[in-house]
Formats: structure tokens, C-alpha cells, sequence
């Protein structure tokens, strides 16, 4: 290639036009020598001043000279200057005129002074030299601007090639640049190849970049590639265009080229759904496609799920599931259909537990195993929590694992606050079952009395952890419809809810080490209830969350609390292949919304912080009950405690029994219990201490600690923080502060009245305690 130059253009030599300023100027001593005239025109004639009379007269006769040798003249363009000397010379003949008529009429009149001013005044306004003088200006530079105006010689070329550069010349995006040796590929086809030329000196601008040049063409930006000249500087720059290539690319182009061309696209371009996330792998299934996705280096990787399935195309974001190692690296996995849509019944295979304690309650989204840790060989028993709204397959998931813990060998006590209803399969095949508020609380607190006579035997032995067998069994307490007994809002005395509240928060600091496990279980689940909801929600990290169909605002509560937030949790719906665009489109026509298959047992498992979706092996009622689960309960002998700890949990059973029933029928919990002594003649005993604890357990929960903190007015949530303990061993954290105060705020008890400063609302009529 050789140098190109663009030679300048040659500039006519124009007159500037008379600027406003100094046509301003101009007219403003024009009228004040018009005003001067007219007053010498109004009183001279009434003067003896023989010189005014003649200059008067002798500047019109000269002036109208001037006109006459004007008039003679034959010269090109005599007529506009004749016009424009008369136009000028009308002031000067008028004035004159008047002075004349004025000087030989004897006396004087008030026409002379009104005729003098008139044409004064008219002069002024018309100001004939300043605007000739602008337009002689103007008429001398026409035929310059005229030529100036005359279209340039194109020496673009002709055809396709000059079209394109004069295409590209007219945009204003390019510049000064020029578009030359332009290449066609074929005559048929619109693709050429080109190179763009900058001005000698310069080089092509940064913005002239892939984007710049499809808009200038109208193409896709992906037909358009730019590249150096071989051989040249940054000057100039290669070309090409082809957006028939483009799109016969686009028709034949693979599956894989395809997905990863949607992918740059929408998910990772600056203004996709996840910049910067690249796509490192994907796999092609019969029934689904897998990708392998990575964060940009120092990024947390942060795939939202609905986004990312708007993203893709998929019309149900249900057929899409995210899983990543809570760091940079992820799997997107897309499904045909969803694929927990059917799965079988569990066998007792299913529930033995392997090496690391797990048993299998269903499958994961992708066909493996949906693992449950019955217990942990490093920490000792764990701590579980489930949530579900009826129908949700709450209950089918508690019975699979209360059936794996007979299978295993695990001690299994049950409790039911609806009387026994959620879990009747479950009684009189555990070693005990509680039906009933009274009888949970009672049960809870029998479990509670096991764990201490644990503690003090393994304390006396010199035994800091729990071993398998060694030698006590693995026992776990599961809790159904714990919402009935501690929830605000269930009605129960608050000494009561007190009492079974202290009781959970207190046994997860001694718990595990005695291999002694709670599974806390209800349609509606605030830690915050749950007494020490700090040691819970770490504990319940450690364990497994199950988190079924529930409302939206139950799912980000559980989703702040349980996870680390990398993988978006979403509400389950209640039917499987029932889109929110079917549902839209029943709407639109007045039809009946669109079901399917139910979704009970399909739940979002969280382990250490990771969710995944899940579903429950499959059970089939029969009569109201579950006769697989009763049948795989009973493929094994019940399992007890030791006749010790059976001995010390009937004992504080019935204690406990006395204590509940009374708290519930309006006792405080303060001085002695309604019946007196009765609580030693129903054991059988009154030398034995009592291992039941004492009604209302303390109960501090942060909750409390920051409304008392804001008692005695507003504060800022630094000085909130401060006095509820943050930074003092084992204070809470700054974070766990600031989202109670969102709660708080969020329930209506407090609220920001400037920035970071929070304050209580007003109190309600209603009173805490309910009896």
C-alpha cells in the first residue's frame, strides 16, 4: 500500500460581513447625526446666519449632483448603485429640502419645525447608510459564497466502492477519516474489505472501534472485524465488513458456536446480566446442557437466576439450576423438562448411612443422591431445620428420616404440636412421641435432661466429644409445628414460649458434644423465636436447611440467614411445568389457570451455606397414612436408650408435663407451681435433683437487646452495636445487628429517622404477654 494524502481546499477571498457590533455601532452615530441635522433644519431658517443657509443648501444641491452624474452613468451595475445612492442620499435631500422651503417661507410655522423632525425622525429609523452598506457587503461577497456553495469535485469514484465512501464520509462518526481501497467480494454479495485512512500525521480515532463501524453500515456488530495494516502505523486500519458471511455463519453455525455467542452476548458483556462471567465448558445431555462458568479474577461469582434465565430465552426459569463452590466457579445446568418431576420410592438402602454419617432422602436436581448427614464423626450430632407450607412435603421428608434413624439405629423422639396429626405414622414406632403443645414441651425438656445427665457422665469420664456407639447411641429430637409453640403469633403464653424458646437455644451449646441432635421443623420459621438464634443459625449451617414451598418473603428471610447469597433462592411453585408466561396467557384469555404434577417434596437444601434443589423420595398415602414409610420404619427393631437415660427422660417427662400444663393454663413461672409438690409425687421420687429446667429460662434474644437499647431514645447504629455487645467474646456480630434492625423495621417496632440513626415506634396497645 502506498501513502495517501488528502489535498486541502483552496479558500475564495471573502470580505467578512459587518458584525452586529459594529453595525450597532454605525447606526447609533448615523441617527445622533440625523437628530443633530433635524434641530439644525428646525431653527436655522429663523436665524441671520448667512453660513448655515448656504452649507444647507449647498450640501443637497451636491448630493443631488451626485445623483445626477450616477444617473448618467452606464456602467455595469449602474441601476442597484443609483438605487443605493438614492437610498442613501434620501435623508440629506430631505433635510435640505426642508431647510430651503422653510428659509424662503417668511415667519415661521409650526409645519417647518414638524417637517424638520419628521424626516429627521424617519432617517433615524431607517438609518439607510449603515444598511446599505451592510448589504454592498453582502452583494460583494455573493458570488464567492456562491461558489463556495458549489458542491466539491467527487473524488470518491464510482460504484459500489464510491457509494461506500461517500457513505462513509457523510457519517459523522468517522471523522476526517477517509474510506479507500475498497474491496468487493463478490457482485451479488454486500461483504468488501477496506482500509480507513486518517489525515497525514494523524491517527484513526480509538472510537472508530467495532461497534462505531456496524452502525455506520447498519450491520451486526459480530460482521465486523478490524485489524493493523501489515506494515503501517496506527494511521491506518484494515476493514472488514461482511454481514452475509455473518449470516450464513449465523444459519449453519453449531450448537456449541451458538451457545457460546449468546452467552458473550447477554450473560457476560459489560451490560450483560453477570459482566465478565466466562463460560470455560459445556456439556451437551440427551436431556439437559451443562456449563461451566468462572468468575473474573478477584470476583465473587454471582449468578442471578431469573435474570440469567431471561437471558438465555427460557420461558421457565424452573428448567435452570445454579450451583457454585461459594468462590469464582459455578455450573449452570439447563433442562428439557424439570427433572424432579418423578422419582421413587425410597428403599432401606436408601437410608443407611455411609462413612460420613449421610443417608440419601431423594435426589438432586441432576440425578445424584440429595445426601442428609444424620450426623457428623468431627462435630458430633447437628442441628436441622425445616420449612414448609402444607402440602409442601414437610412431613414425607421428617418421616423419611425419622424411618433412616430406626434403620440406623438412632434413638428417635418425636414431637407433633398439632396433636399428632402432621407425624401419626411416627407414633408408637419411636421411643417416644409427643402429640400436643404440652406433651412437645414436656418431650423437649425430657430430651433436655438426657443431654445433661450426658454431659455430666462424659464430664466425670473426661470425654470432650461424641463417638458413635461409645456409649451412647446417636439421639435426635424432632420438633414438628414448632411455630404453634413459639411463634409471637400462636397465642400460648409468653412464659410458656419462654420456657420451650430457652430450652432449644440453651441445648445447642452442649448438644452435639453428647451426640444428642434437633430437628426443628413448621410452616413458618423466625430465628429470632427460636431463644439463642445466633448459636442456632451457625449450628443449622453445620446441619441442613430444607426449605419447601413457602411464601416469598419466608424465602429470602431463610436466604439471608442460611446461605451465602452466591446462587439466587426462589420461591417454589406449586406445580411443575407451570410458567409464570402460562399463567400470563390464561389471563389474557380468561381461562382457568394451567396445573401440573405438584411439586410436594421439592425443596431447596442448604449445606454449609450452598443451596441446591432437591426433592424428597416419593411416598404414596394410603388411608390417610404413609404405608411405605410405616413399613420401612418397622424393617427395623425400635431403638431405645439406656436404661439410665430412659429412666432419667420418664422422670422429667412427667415433671415437665406439670410444669408446661401449668404455664400454659396462666402460670408466670415465678413462686410455686399450682399443685405444689405434686410435680415430686408423680416422679416417685424427692430425693433425685430435678434435671427439668426452670421455668421461664432467661431469654435474651439480640431482638430484645436492641429495641431495650433504643429505650431511652434514638441512636446511630454504631452506638446500637456497641451496646448490644459487638466486639466482646461472644457478642454478636455487626452484621447480624444490622439485619435484626432491618427486621425490626420491617415488623414496624423501630424505625430511621435520619441517616443511620433508628428510633422505636410508638408502642401498640397490645401487650407481649398473652394468656
Amino acid at each position: 500500500m502506498t501513502a495517501e494524502t488528502v489535498a486541502p481546499a483552496v479558500a475564495t477571498e471573502t470580505r467578512p460581513p459587518l458584525s452586529p457590533t459594529a453595525a450597532r455601532h454605525l447606526a447609533t452615530v448615523e441617527r445622533i447625526a440625523y437628530g443633530a441635522a433635524g434641530l439644525a433644519t428646525a431653527v436655522g431658517p429663523s436665524t441671520d446666519v448667512w453660513q448655515m443657509h448656504a452649507a444647507a443648501l449647498g450640501v443637497g444641491a451636491g448630493v443631488l449632483c451626485r445623483l445626477w452624474t450616477r444617473a448618467r452613468s452606464r456602467e455595469e451595475g449602474w441601476g442597484a448603485a443609483l438605487l443605493t445612492a438614492s437610498y442613501k442620499a434620501l435623508p440629506v435631500l430631505g433635510l435640505s429640502t426642508a431647510y430651503g422651503v422653510s428659509l424662503a417661507t417668511p415667519g415661521a410655522t409650526w409645519w417647518e419645525v414638524a417637517a424638520s423632525v419628521a424626516v429627521a425622525a424617519a432617517s433615524a429609523v431607517a438609518v439607510p447608510l449603515t444598511r446599505s452598506r451592510g448589504l454592498r457587503r453582502a452583494a460583494e461577497n455573493l458570488p464567492a459564497v456562491l461558489a463556495d456553495q458549489e458542491p466539491a469535485e467527487d473524488d470518491h469514484g464510482t460504484g459500489y466502492a464510491g457509494d461506500l465512501a461517500r457513505h462513509w464520509a457523510a457519517s459523522p462518526v468517522t471523522g476526517t477519516t477517509r474510506l479507500a481501497h475498497v474491496t468487493q467480494y463478490h457482485p451479488g454479495r454486500p461483504d468488501f474489505e477496506a482500509v480507513v485512512l486518517a489525515q497525514p500525521g494523524e491517527a484513526v480515532p480509538g472510537s472508530l472501534d467495532q461497534r462505531a463501524v456496524a452502525a455506520v453500515f447498519d450491520v451486526p456488530v459480530d460482521a465486523v472485524r478490524l485489524a493493523p495494516v501489515p506494515g503501517h502505523g496506527p494511521g491506518r486500519i484494515a476493514v472488514q465488513v461482511a454481514p452475509a458471511e455473518y449470516l450464513a455463519r449465523q444459519q449453519n453455525q453449531a450448537p456449541a458456536d451458538q451457545l457460546t455467542a449468546l452467552w458473550d452476548a447477554r450473560v457476560s458483556s459489560p451490560k450483560g446480566v453477570a459482566p465478565g462471567v466466562e463460560l470455560v465448558g459445556h456439556r451437551f445431555d440427551a436431556d439437559r446442557i451443562v456449563l461451566r462458568v468462572e468468575a473474573p479474577d478477584s470476583e465473587l461469582l454471582h449468578l442471578p437466576r431469573l435474570p440469567l434465565a431471561r437471558a438465555l430465552g427460557l420461558e421457565d426459569p424452573e428448567l435452570l439450576m445454579v450451583e457454585t463452590d461459594g468462590m469464582a466457579q459455578g455450573v449452570v445446568t439447563i433442562y428439557a423438562e424439570h427433572p424432579l418431576m418423578t422419582v421413587r420410592e425410597a428403599t432401606p438402602d436408601d437410608l443407611r448411612m455411609d462413612k460420613h454419617g449421610r443417608i440419601a432422602t431423594g435426589l438432586r436436581h441432576d440425578g445424584r443422591p440429595a445426601r442428609w448427614p444424620l450426623y457428623d464423626p468431627e462435630l458430633g450430632a447437628l442441628t436441622d431445620l425445616l420449612v414448609g407450607a402444607p402440602g409442601s412435603g414437610k412431613s414425607v421428608t421428617l418421616l423419611t428420616l425419622i424411618a433412616a434413624e430406626r434403620i440406623n439405629g438412632v434413638v428417635s423422639v418425636v414431637t407433633d404440636a398439632q396433636d399428632g396429626m402432621s407425624l401419626p405414622e411416627a407414633d408408637g414406632r419411636v421411643f417416644h412421641f409427643g402429640a400436643g403443645q404440652a406433651e412437645s414441651a414436656a418431650t423437649l425438656a425430657a430430651f433436655t435432661a438426657v443431654a445433661d445427665y450426658r454431659q455430666e457422665v462424659s464430664a466425670a469420664n473426661g470425654w470432650g466429644s461424641f463417638i458413635l456407639g461409645q456409649p451412647w447411641r446417636l439421639a435426635i429430637l424432632t420438633m414438628d409445628e414448632i411455630n404453634r409453640m413459639i411463634a409471637e403469633d400462636c397465642g400460648l403464653p409468653k412464659p410458656f414460649r419462654g420456657w420451650v424458646a430457652g430450652m432449644l437455644g440453651a441445648g445447642q451449646i452442649t448438644w452435639r458434644k453428647v451426640g444428642m441432635g434437633v430437628r426443628i421443623a413448621g410452616q413458618s420459621l423466625h430465628l429470632e423465636d427460636l431463644g439463642d438464634s445466633e448459636k442456632i443459625r451457625a449450628n443449622a449451617k453445620q446441619g441442613t436447611t430444607w426449605l419447601g414451598r413457602v411464601n416469598s418473603s419466608m424465602t429470602r428471610s431463610m436466604a439471608t440467614d442460611m446461605t451465602t447469597g452466591t446462587v439466587e433462592i426462589t420461591p417454589i411453585k406449586k406445580y411443575f411445568g407451570v410458567s409464570g408466561s402460562a399463567e400470563l396467557e390464561a389471563a389474557w384469555a380468561g381461562e382457568e389457570a394451567p396445573t401440573g404434577p405438584t411439586t410436594a417434596g421439592t425443596a431447596w437444601m442448604i449445606q454449609s451455606g450452598q443451596p441446591y434443589m432437591s426433592r424428597v423420595w416419593r411416598a404414596v398415602k394410603e388411608n390417610r397414612t404413609y404405608p411405605g414409610l410405616i413399613a420401612l420404619m418397622e424393617s427395623a427393631p425400635l431403638v431405645d436408650f439406656t436404661p439410665a437415660e430412659a429412666d432419667v427422660f420418664r422422670r422429667a417427662y412427667d415433671e415437665a408435663l406439670l410444669i408446661a400444663l401449668a404455664l400454659l393454663d396462666g402460670w408466670d413461672g415465678k413462686g410455686e407451681m399450682p399443685g405444689g409438690t405434686a410435680t415430686s409425687e408423680a416422679a416417685g421420687t424427692t430425693a433425685a435433683p430435678s434435671r427439668v429446667p426452670a421455668p421461664p429460662a432467661p431469654v435474651r434474644s439480640l431482638r430484645d437487646d436492641v429495641i431495650d437499647a433504643l429505650a431511652d431514645g434514638p441512636l446511630r447504629t454504631r452506638e446500637i452495636r456497641h451496646a448490644v455487645g459487638v466486639g466482646i467474646e461472644g457478642g454478636p456480630a455487626s452484621g447480624s445487628v444490622d439485619n435484626t434492625l432491618s427486621k425490626l423495621a420491617e415488623a414496624g417496632l423501630v424505625s430511621r429517622v435520619g441517616h443511620g440513626v433508628w428510633a422505636r415506634t410508638e408502642p401498640s396497645d397490645e401487650t407481649d404477654d398473652q394468656s
